[in-house]
Parts: structure tokens; C-alpha cells; sequence
């Protein structure tokens, strides 16, 4: 009866070993390695406000950047021949998934890697340009956001007739980039039937936008249309070029709020900030465990015109009250 007392004792205790923490170093759980994030921006800045929002999404999924998940941010500051080498980086990085912030960014990704996750924060057209064969089911290993900056061109182009109704000159001020190019070419048929004639200048690079000028001047360009993308748009180029804008003294039309905020007469488009913000949530679902190819690419559904009327006054355009009426923000 002493030895059956004495072993149920023993078992009892080895019962409250671990609940107490005592048990054996090898079986305690280890805390999870933070999750790795890489972004690859061609254009954007990882201080810029896009980048932010990325940030504030990730924060808004439950996520502290240290602690769960680590960025790894790799920009291309405008250089679209860096892209392939930013991509290796990320992929020989093996990180859980990566965020593409340009067409270029997320083609570059497709063609290095068909197992890391991409999640598109802004891209124009995924199926014309062969990242995902469709939006509701796009397969692979490839999901997001889409822009839907090609389908506005035309839009924008009659925005600025609107505003300048005698306009004929239109100076289009793009990159090489695909989208871009597939961009210009549908403000072809929207330009004869509004009898605008269009100067196209293509830049590859930053450095190049001061030059482009030159030529946009001495096509004596009553208006500029913004084309390009990203390294046109972005934080680390808008300064330059709204200062250009504004000693050629051209109103000028682009997709970003942030064009119009800093100095650009009018933009319309989606809203770069929230693209970026929703797709920290595409991030927090395929980190825990839902595959890309079964997440339904987002079309943006609301579009917004933002108009500088500090802009307007300094070129001393009168922005006819029925443009105001629609805007969504006026900068005053």
C-alpha cells in the first residue's frame, strides 16, 4: 500500500511540473520568428505617405513591425533598370511575401519566382499584361489591387478640355513602361474627336524629366497630361517635376492625389495611400495560410478628383464651377 501511495504521488507531480513552467527546456515553446515582408517600390519612397499606409494597414491587421513581421524595402528610385536586381534580392531572400508597387515591379516578380506570394498594391490591367489569367480567381501565385489608370485616360483628357475649352495642344509626358505606353496610346482616339493634337516625351529616367521639358516647351504645349506612372508620380520625382510645371507655367492632369496636393491643377484616379493600406490585408491573409491564386484581385470603385485652385490662381485659370461641383477635395 506504501509503494502504490508513493507512485500515485509521483504521478501527480509530474502532472504540475509543466503548467508550472518546469518542464524539460527542449519541450517549452519557442515564440514564432517574425514573418519577413519584402516591398519592392520603383518609384515611392519607404518614408514617402504611400509607404505609411502600408505600414498603418499591417499595424490595423494586428502587427507590430519588429516584433511580428520585418520590411525588407528595396527601391529602385526611379531606375527602372534596377528592378531585376532589387527582385533577386528579395527572392534570394526567401521572404514570406512580396508587394509590388508598379506593373514593372510586380512583371519583374513574376518572371523571377512562381512559389513566393505577390500581392500588387497598384497595378494597371493584371490580365492585359499577363500577371493573372482572371480577377476572381486569379491563380498562381500572384494577387492584389488593380489601378485602373489605362481606363482613365480618356477621362482625364476631357477633363482638361473641360476646363480649357479652346485647348489643341496637349504635351504627354510618360515612361517606357508598358503600362505607360498602353496608357498614351488610348488617349489616341479620345484626342481627335476632341481635335487635340498631342506631343508625346518619354523619359526613362529622373534625370531626364528636366530635358523633357525642352522639348514640351517648343511644342508650345498649352497643357500637360502626366502619363507616367510611379517614377513620374512617386515622392522621389514630383518634387522636380511640379517645379518644372510651374516655370513652364502648364496646368497639368495626373491619377495622384498627391500630384494635385503638391502643386499638379487636377488629378482623378484611385487613391495610391488606400491601395496601399488594402493590401497590407491581402499580406495578412496569406500569411496566415490563404493562397493568392484563391484571392480575388480588388478593382477600385471609387475614383477621386481633387482639384488645386492654389494652382489655378497662380496661372490664373478660372476652373469652371461644374469641375468644383464634382471635385472631391478642393486644395484652397
Amino acid at each position: 500500500m506504501t509503494r502504490r501511495r508513493l507512485l500515485l504521488a509521483l504521478i501527480a507531480l509530474a502532472a504540475c511540473v509543466e503548467p508550472l513552467g518546469l518542464s524539460n527546456g527542449a519541450d517549452a515553446q519557442q515564440p514564432a520568428a517574425p514573418r519577413r515582408i519584402g516591398v519592392l517600390l520603383v518609384g515611392f519612397s519607404p518614408e514617402g505617405s504611400a509607404a505609411q499606409a502600408f505600414r498603418e494597414g499591417l499595424r490595423n491587421a494586428g502587427y507590430t513591425e519588429g516584433r511580428d513581421m520585418i520590411i525588407e524595402w528595396r527601391s529602385a528610385n526611379g531606375d527602372y533598370d534596377r528592378v531585376p536586381e532589387l527582385v533577386a534580392e528579395l527572392v534570394q531572400g526567401k521572404v514570406d511575401v512580396i508587394v509590388a508597387d508598379s506593373t514593372v515591379a510586380a512583371q519583374s516578380l513574376k518572371r523571377a519566382t512562381s512559389t513566393i506570394p505577390i500581392v500588387m498594391a497598384m497595378v494597371s490591367d493584371p490580365v492585359g499584361f499577363g500577371l493573372v489569367t482572371n480577377l476572381a480567381r486569379p491563380g498562381g501565385n500572384i494577387t492584389g489591387l488593380s489601378l485602373m489608370n489605362i481606363e482613365l485616360s480618356a477621362k482625364r483628357l476631357q477633363l482638361l478640355k473641360e476646363v480649357f475649352p479652346k485647348l489643341t495642344r496637349v504635351a504627354v509626358l510618360s515612361t517606357p513602361a508598358p503600362a505607360d505606353a498602353k496608357a498614351v496610346q488610348e488617349l489616341s482616339a479620345p484626342a481627335r474627336s476632341l481635335a487635340i493634337r498631342l506631343t508625346h516625351v518619354s523619359v526613362s529616367r529622373p534625370e531626364e524629366i528636366g530635358p523633357a521639358f525642352s522639348v514640351i516647351s517648343r511644342a508650345h504645349a498649352q497643357a500637360l497630361f502626366v502619363a507616367g506612372g510611379p517614377m513620374l508620380t512617386g515622392q522621389l520625382s514630383l518634387p522636380l517635376l511640379v517645379e518644372l510645371m510651374s516655370k513652364a507655367r502648364l496646368p497639368a492632369i495626373s491619377y495622384s492625389r498627391a500630384f494635385a496636393e503638391a502643386g499638379g491643377l487636377i488629378s482623378y484616379g484611385t487613391n495610391v495611400d488606400d491601395n496601399f493600406r488594402r493590401s497590407a490585408g491581402y499580406v495578412d491573409k496569406i500569411l496566415k495560410g490563404a493562397k493568392p491564386g484563391d484571392l480575388p484581385i480588388e478593382q477600385p470603385t471609387k475614383f477621386e478628383l481633387v482639384v488645386n485652385l492654389k494652382t489655378a490662381r497662380a496661372l490664373g485659370i478660372t476652373i469652371p464651377e461644374s469641375i468644383l461641383l464634382r471635385a472631391d477635395e478642393v486644395i484652397r
